[in-house]
């Protein structure tokens, strides 16, 4: 060796040996390659290139938000899977539509904004070249052509499009479906309906008797999309209205931690409530996680119930036997009595109504006002004044504690008053209902535990069958009477060991019984010796009840529910959690509602033709917030003066100064994939139906009744951006706009990426690349700290960046390590140091078909050897298999073990090297197309068909059987695999190892199970 060849280095003596740099001009040639070709642009039907022969698949990633950091390694597991499987598609012979876009809009930019001055698209817009740029390094084969930006100009124009068409729709019950609000005013207009609205129409005229103001809010009450004053979420710190998944159970703002109150505002509201049946319904259809369909029922929470009519003792109210006299004259078919001296409850236990001895209303409840007293009622208790922090003397009036108790539950978001704590808190309102049943006087309070935005906003409260009510009861001495008798098991535990400490020792089911129905009578043998401290919710035997005395729950429920409907007190009822969707947002940077206000305050929507209205330019982006939660919302879009207002016909119009959420982009944003650059209509009919409609794959030759065949993202969407998208959907279904009633058929969501993370003495986070190690303890700057597992992120200071893993290995081992790290749907470490196998894997396989010296392909046409033959076509099964599962990770493992096979040889036959890049090539496509371009062909790999098995090759013709002594393994020995019993025992019989051992034993019985095993008793 010479002193020159001693001091080269590796690269200089291997000039194609594959190392990062190699790897990285590889990688950025074919980027170059497949951009400058389109090479996954992947045309509509009717434009050039168009096979119609083919089937196709819509796989889809939730798209980003384009963050100012970029992404880290943890960002795009999903999108490289889904990369892999589209690749994996086209080479089985599907048209593959495969699109990359950005959920531009939202409030990190708006902040930014405000914090530099900078306009939000320039931000926005910079960011989103950042990701661009790293997911080309990636090699990540998105179509170029149909790339797209909730925030471009020509996309929110169809955003603005389709609230139009929700607005100007309403929901038909009886068909349920959408349908133009025109056929609406049609039946209003031929009588075919009646204009039935109680606030809009309180003398029941008929609609040509009706003002035009009275027609307009009958019909805008019907509309999709409409406008109302309800409670929401007002943050003043970030100056705008939060959706309740948008607030912590704290009562703060997500983003910012500001505080939230509870303020009545004019907001625009998307009537999805009107879809809760047909979003239940169809999630049975679709092929989702399990738990995400869970969640979306839990989230829309369709519950069977009663409602039922509680007359209220207000001042000056008649009296209640009066009222309930005249409705037993008229056979108790008179209709509920006036709205003001009523209240209507629901209740999913009405078999649990003589239980009800108290009443609750939620603080925001439009009663609420009517209700209180002027003073306390003669004798009422002093502990039924008011429970909560803050709260006036014990001397005030009701007036007082109420209006003090309604500002405390404003400041206290929906999700911190269902957090479920024991202390409860609460106010008498000093008035008084009657229980319709036993007609017993009950009192009525009002908790923040009650919300208005489920069922009626009030409750019969039965303290003796729910947790709840308990433990209010408990709190504010409240009568606890029980109606259920609970089943003997639950006696058994909960009451039968007070009677036992109390010295009764042979306890029966009657005592039990007598103990439970008299809990804490002093006068009762039994029931004096067991105090009630918890409630029974679950189903019993009614008792104490007069119509339903002796029923189990679910006859009791059928019965009392029919016996309220003969009397007018109340009728079956179905209710959901879900409320409606609140649309409006005070920011700048979103979509601008296309409509005007006239000076009377009604909508004047804009024509289809005027859109798209285009954000005006301002100087200011900041809401006028204040810390006075009393504030209002001060939108920035009210600086544009010259926007805001614009005549008409002689009048002058405003428009709306809040703009849509940025959920308004990703409702729909998977249609406009299919066509992005229609001027003329959202998308063309034919090309919405080719990437739409999907078989449903069991040979029945009907269609699924979603479209995209593979959207996959992170389960922290279920019940916002998918319950959103699914809602729109089914919208523009019922319209005819599209040819599916669901937008989504497979769902997949992938794992996180976690990685260590360290905090200091004070539980800050610290950069975890600056971490040293030493002898097992971990130190930032020459001190200890502490070190924790989390999601990869900004805020925990542990992103690793896809940039510095291309630039150290290579896009194709950063996609190999991320595939192989384990199951795509679970979650799992990252370890930088781990990624070095991968890389040796390729660099291994590239050694096994390139001369790193010459350069020059070691692959012949000699066959393989029939042991390699079959370890390959093994593989290729194997492969395929794994890759239509999208169980990557086991799919690379077997490539592995054949490309392990390959080392010992000089040369490799080409019967194995072609389907081996072929396979390797969806997974690691640069040094796939490198090596495919090497072996001699001139185009591109990610069209080659998909290698095939020959079945024949899978066959075993040789098996290895266990061999026993007494039941003992000995040893394994190998036979054909169509040995009979008598070869496999002789086989045994052969084997070094048995044949010493019996030897010197007296062989009692052998027992062959052919294929199996051969166990000798001696």
């Amino acid at each position: 060796m010479t002193q020159t060849e001693t001091s080269s280095s590796p690269d200089t003596k291997m000039p194609y040996r594959y190392t990062a740099a190699l790897a990285g001009e590889i990688e950025n040639r074919w980027q170059d390659y497949w951009n400058a070709n389109e090479t996954f642009h992947v045309p509509n039907p009717g434009e050039a290139g168009f096979d119609a022969s083919k089937p196709k698949k819509f796989i889809m990633d939730m798209f980003p938000y384009p963050s100012g950091v970029g992404l880290h390694v943890g960002h795009p597991l999903g999108y490289i899977a889904t990369d892999i499987y589209s690749r994996f598609l086209r080479t089985v012979g599907y048209n593959v539509l495969h699109p990359m876009g950005f959920d531009a809009f939202g409030l990190p930019a708006e902040q930014h904004a405000v914090e530099t001055g900078q306009h939000p698209r320039v931000t926005t817009e910079n960011n989103i070249e950042t990701m661009r740029r790293q997911m080309r390094r990636l090699g990540l084969g998105h179509d170029p052509k149909r790339s797209l930006a909730t925030t471009d100009v020509e996309f929110y124009r169809w955003t603005q499009w389709i609230f139009l068409q929700i607005y100007q729709a309403w929901y038909d019950s009886e068909s349920r479906r959408a349908r133009p609000i025109a056929e609406l005013i049609a039946q209003f207009e031929s009588g075919e309906r009646q204009p039935e609205d109680a606030k809009a129409n309180p003398d029941d005229l008929a609609w040509n008797e009706l003002s035009e103001g009275a027609r307009s809010a009958i019909v805008d009450g019907h509309r999709l999309a409409y406008v109302d004053e309800v409670p929401v979420n007002w943050c003043p710190g970030l100056g705008t209205v939060l959706a309740n998944e948008e607030v912590t159970a704290e009562g703060r703002s997500e983003r910012g931690n500001f505080p939230v109150y509870k303020r009545p505002l004019k907001q625009w509201i998307m009537r999805i409530t009107a879809y809760c049946e047909r979003l239940i319904e169809d999630l049975l259809a679709l092929d989702w996680p399990e738990p995400i369909k869970l969640m979306q029922r839990n989230w829309i929470g369709r519950s069977e119930g009663a409602e039922v009519d509680f007359l209220l003792l207000t001042e000056g109210a008649e009296s209640e036997n009066a009222w309930f006299q005249e409705r037993a004259r008229d056979g108790w078919t008179s209709g509920a009595p006036a709205e003001d001296a009523v209240v209507r409850v629901y209740t999913t236990r009405p078999d649990t109504l003589y239980g009800a001895s108290y009443m609750v209303l939620s603080p925001e409840h439009p009663l609420v006002d009517a209700l209180v007293a002027d003073a306390w009622p003669g004798g009422s208790p002093v502990e039924w004044r008011g429970r909560f922090p803050g709260r006036p003397s014990v001397d005030a009036f009701p007036k007082e504690m109420v209006e003090a108790y309604r500002s405390y539950a404003s400041g206290r978001s929906d999700v911190e008053r269902q957090v479920e704590t024991k202390e409860k808190t609460g106010v008498f309102t000093g008035a008084y209902a009657i229980n319709p049943v036993n007609r017993q006087r009950i009192p009525v309070f009002i908790a923040d535990y009650v919300l208005m935005g489920y069922g009626t906003g009030a409750i019969m409260a039965v303290p003796a069958h729910d947790t709840r009510d308990f433990e209010f009861a408990m709190q504010f001495a409240l009568p606890i009477p029980p109606v259920v008798l609970p089943t003997n098991d639950w006696l058994e535990e909960h009451v039968a060991p007070a009677l036992k400490a109390a010295g009764l020792d042979a306890v029966s089911v009657d005592m039990l019984e007598k103990a439970y129905r008299h809990a804490g009578d002093a006068a009762d043998e039994y029931g004096r010796h067991y105090e009630r401290n918890e409630a029974f919710a679950g189903q019993g035997t009614s008792f104490s009840s007069e119509v339903i005395e002796g029923l189990p729950t679910a006859q009791a429920t059928k019965r009392i529910t029919e016996w309220l409907t003969e009397r007018g007190l109340g009728q079956g009822a179905v209710n959901y959690r879900l409320r409606d969707w609140l649309f409006s947002r005070q920011r700048y940077w979103g979509e601008p509602f296309p409509v005007f206000y006239r000076s009377d305050g009604s909508v004047e929507p804009m024509a289809a033709s005027e859109l798209p209205l285009e954000l005006p330019e301002i100087d200011d982006y900041r809401p006028e917030v204040s810390d006075d939660p009393e504030s209002l919302p001060q939108p920035p879009l009210g600086r544009a003066k010259e926007w805001v207002t614009i005549e008409r016909d002689g009048e002058t119009l405003t428009r709306e100064l809040s703009t849509m959420p940025n959920w308004a982009g990703s409702c729909w944003y998977y249609l406009r994939y299919l066509d992005p650059r229609n001027n003329d209509v959202i998308v063309a009919p034919e090309s919405e139906r080719y990437w739409m409609t999907t078989p449903k794959g069991d040979g029945s030759g009907e269609q699924a009744i979603g479209g995209v065949d593979l959207y996959v993202g992170g389960a922290e969407h279920a019940v916002l951006h998918l319950l959103y998208a699914r809602f729109w959907h089914k919208v523009l279904y019922d319209l005819g706009k599209v040819s599916t009633p669901e937008p989504f058929q497979r769902l997949y969501n992938q794992g996180y990426i976690q990685a260590a993370a360290f905090t200091d003495d004070r539980g800050m986070y610290v950069p975890a690349a600056k971490i040293e190690e030493k002898d097992g303890e971990f130190y930032y700057e020459s001190k200890p700290v502490n070190r924790v597992f989390g999601k990869m992120g900004k805020s925990l200071k542990n992103a690793v960046t896809p940039d510095e893993m291309c630039s150290e290995y290579g896009a194709d081992t950063l996609r190999l390590y991320e595939m192989y790290m384990g199951p795509l749907d679970v979650s799992k470490p990252w370890n930088t140091r781990d990624i070095v196998g991968v890389h040796r894997f390729l660099q291994r396989l590239w050694r096994n078909l390139i001369d790193e010296s010459t350069g020059e392909l070691l692959v012949t046409k000699s066959e393989a050897d029939a042991q390699l033959r079959k370890l390959l076509h093994r593989t290729i099964d194997g492969v395929r298999i794994d890759m239509e599962a999208l169980g990557f990770n086991t799919a690379i493992a077997k490539l592995i073990e054949l490309n392990n096979a390959l080392v010992p040889l000089d040369a490799i036959p080409e019967e194995v090297a072609v389907p081996l890049v072929k396979m390797l090539a969806p997974l690691a496509p640069h040094i796939g197309e490198e090596l495919w371009k090497r072996m001699g062909n001139t185009s591109t790999i990610a069209y080659e068909s998909y290698p095939t098995h020959d079945p024949s090759l899978l066959v075993e013709n040789e098996i290895e059987i266990p061999v026993m002594i007494n039941g003992k393994l000995r040893s394994r020995v190998n036979i054909s695999a169509d040995a009979d019993r008598n070869v496999q025992e002789e086989a045994a019989r052969a084997d070094e190892k048995i044949a010493q051992q019996l030897a010197d034993k007296e062989i009692k019985k052998v027992i062959v199970v052919p294929g199996k095993m051969v166990n000798f008793v001696v």
